[in-house]
């Protein structure tokens, strides 16, 4: 016989579980639509950064062809590359292999 409880089960992400999902990298591309002073904004709005974080992350963008603005669990990854496309800035996942 199954018993079925009716209290929604939570579970417990372990330190090995988080391990094994790696470290994921947000990864703006850098574009020729969006101005400049915009992808600042954007990226002070969405990430906190400072003006100078923000302006630096921008000047990667604009002079090497990307930057990576944030790095962490998947989730919170994807979150942040939808919020960006979201801003019309054009924004991938990347999976950082060193972690």
């Amino acid at each position: 016989m199954t018993v079925f409880s009716s209290q929604p089960q939570t579970k417990e992400i372990s330190r090995t579980e988080l391990a094994l999902e790696g470290v994921w990298r947000v990864v703006v591309l850098n574009d020729p639509v969006n101005l400049m002073s915009y992808v600042v904004m954007v990226f002070k709005k969405v990430f906190g950064f400072d003006e100078s974080t923000a302006r630096q992350k921008m000047l990667e963008v604009h002079e090497q062809g990307r930057s990576i603005v944030w790095s962490g669990l998947r989730e919170k990854a994807e979150a942040y590359v939808f919020t960006l496309q979201q801003w019309h800035l054009t924004a991938v996942l990347e999976h950082d292999e060193a972690h």
